[in-house]
C-alpha cells in the first residue's frame, strides 16, 4: 500500500455528529470524498438530510438520523441504527457542540442551566457517543473528538465551553489507553473558524474576519475555514495514522 493509499477510507462507515452544517458538514463531505459512507446526526432533520444527499452525490451512501446529542437514549439509537442500516461502524466523529443561546458570559454570570447544557453537549455527549460507538466497532476503528484551542488557555466570557473542551482532551487520552490497541481515539482542536454559530455568538460579520485575524495575531494571517478541518479528520480516521492515538491535533493557523 502506497503512502497516499493509506488515506483512503473505502469500505468504512462514519458517523458525524453535528453533521448538518459548519465544520461537521465539511468533515462529513471530506470523509465521503475519501471513500467512506457517512451517517449524519443532528437535531435539524432537514439539514442532515441535505448533507446526506451531498454525500450520495459523491458516490457514497449517506443517511441522516435525527438525534439530540444531549439524550443518551437517542445517542444509543444512533449507533444501533447506523450498525443495522449500514452494516458496520468504523469511524465516529464527536463534532456536535456549542451553546444553545449563543450568549457570551463571564463564569460568575453563567446560570446553572447553561452550565449543565454546555457540559452535556460538549463533554457528556462525547463520552456517551464514544461508548455507544466502541461497543460496535471492530479492530482498526477510529474515534475523533472535535475540541477547541480554547481548551488550552483562559477563555473569558466562554468559560463553560472551554472547560468542557478541556475535559474532552482528558477523556480522549483516557479512552485512547482503555480502547487500545483495537480502537484509536484522537482529537482535533480547531482555532477560530467563522462558522454560523461563531458569527451569531460574537455578533461579527465575515467582512470583519481579516481584521479579527490581525487582532488575534494568527501567524498564518487568516481565520480558519470549515474546509481546513476535513483533511485532519481524514488523516485521523485512516490507516495513515494507524500508530497515532491519544493525541490532540491543533488546526489553528499557528495559534
Amino acid at each position: 500500500m502506497s503512502a497516499l493509499d493509506k488515506f483512503r477510507l473505502d469500505g468504512q462507515v462514519a458517523v458525524v455528529t453535528g453533521g448538518g452544517r459548519g465544520i461537521g458538514r465539511s468533515i462529513a463531505l471530506g470523509l465521503a470524498e475519501a471513500g467512506a459512507d457517512v451517517v449524519l446526526a443532528a437535531r435539524r432533520t432537514e439539514e442532515i438530510n441535505a448533507v446526506a444527499e451531498e454525500v450520495k452525490a459523491l458516490g457514497q451512501r449517506g443517511l441522516g438520523i435525527t438525534t439530540d446529542m444531549t439524550d443518551m437514549e437517542q445517542i444509543e439509537n444512533l449507533a444501533a441504527q447506523t450498525f443495522e442500516q449500514m452494516g458496520k461502524l468504523s469511524i465516529w466523529v464527536n463534532n456536535a457542540g456549542g451553546a444553545d443561546d449563543r450568549t457570551m458570559r463571564t463564569l460568575v454570570d453563567v446560570p446553572e442551566y447553561q452550565w449543565d447544557f454546555q457540559n452535556d453537549l460538549n463533554l457528556k455527549a462525547v463520552w456517551a457517543g464514544s461508548v455507544a460507538a466502541a461497543k460496535r466497532m471492530e479492530a482498526g476503528s477510529s474515534i475523533i473528538n472535535v475540541s477547541s484551542i480554547e481548551a488550552f488557555n483562559p477563555s473569558p466570557t466562554n468559560g463553560p465551553y472551554a472547560a468542557a473542551k478541556a475535559g474532552v482532551h482528558a477523556l480522549t487520552k483516557t479512552l485512547s489507553k482503555e480502547l487500545a490497541p483495537n480502537i484509536r481515539v484522537n482529537a482535533i482542536a480547531p482555532g477560530p473558524v467563522p462558522t454560523e454559530v461563531f458569527l451569531e455568538a460574537t455578533g461579527l460579520t465575515m467582512e470583519a474576519m481579516p481584521m479579527v485575524a490581525q487582532q488575534l495575531n494568527i501567524p498564518m494571517g487568516r481565520m480558519g475555514a470549515e474546509e481546513d478541518l476535513a483533511p485532519a479528520a481524514i488523516y485521523l480516521a485512516s490507516e495513515a495514522s494507524s500508530w497515532i492515538t491519544g493525541q490532540v491535533l491543533t488546526v489553528s493557523g499557528g495559534l
